[in-house]
């Protein structure tokens, strides 16, 4: 299994470089995982606090259950 990651702040063009990946890899070969996905749940957050999150810190992504996901992946 490769595991490849695409980096870069908001509006950077990550999902088109990912798109053009996968289109020139063979078809049902390529699971996407956004990190999108792993944001932390701001869902108790009042509008006010949701607007000073900056969604592009590191801070804002839960990596440790990211990296859990995909080491189970990896391990089938």
């Amino acid at each position: 299994m490769l595991i490849i990651g695409i980096a870069g702040g908001s509006g950077s063009g990550k999902t088109t470089v990912v798109n053009k990946i996968i289109e020139a890899l063979p078809q049902n070969s390529v699971a996407l995982i956004p990190q999108d996905a792993y944001y932390y749940d701001n869902g108790h957050l009042s509008q006010e606090e949701k607007l000073q999150i900056n969604f592009d810190h590191p801070n804002s992504i839960e990596f440790d259950l990211l990296v859990e996901h995909l080491n189970a992946l990896k391990q089938g």
